[in-house]
């Protein structure tokens, strides 16, 4: 009788502690959506995969895949975050260990409406940081 209820006690351990991760990934996913929203991007119009995460105690680092809905030709970002378990949710804090550069930017159909998702924030259009025109470049050297 011992021999089987402890194979199935086990299974159903296993089986509540998957659902309680899976349940946690989509808390993440949640705080990170909540976050793109607070920054004014077009979360609508985005698909968000929460496609690694790792869990600190209160704190996780995630790596999320953005891309925009419909652009499959559009390869997806990878962006880390760094989120604290705060009041029962997950609260992005910061970009996440090791993050790095990405170089294709924000999909169009996502662009930002007043921020971007690390809270940095763009020059002034017209001031510091634009770029010269071809008329401003001095004459090329032949």
């Amino acid at each position: 009788m011992v021999r089987l209820i402890f194979p199935l006690l086990l299974i159903l351990c296993l089986a509540g502690c998957q659902h309680g991760a899976q349940n946690n990934t989509e808390a993440v996913r949640q705080g990170v959506i909540d976050h793109l929203t607070k920054a004014k991007y077009n979360v609508p119009g985005m698909d968000i995969t929460v496609s690694d995460v790792q869990f600190n105690g209160q704190q996780a680092d995630a790596t999320v895949s953005i891309a925009a809905k419909g652009q499959s030709a559009v390869p997806p970002m990878s962006l880390r975050y760094h989120l604290e378990h705060q009041n029962n949710q997950w609260v992005v804090v910061g970009p996440g260990k090791e993050a790095t550069p990405h170089s294709g930017g924000m999909p169009a159909a996502a662009a930002p409406q007043g921020g971007n998702p690390h809270g940095d924030t763009m020059p002034p259009a017209g001031g510091a940081g634009k770029m010269p025109s071809p008329e401003d470049l001095p004459p090329a050297k032949k």
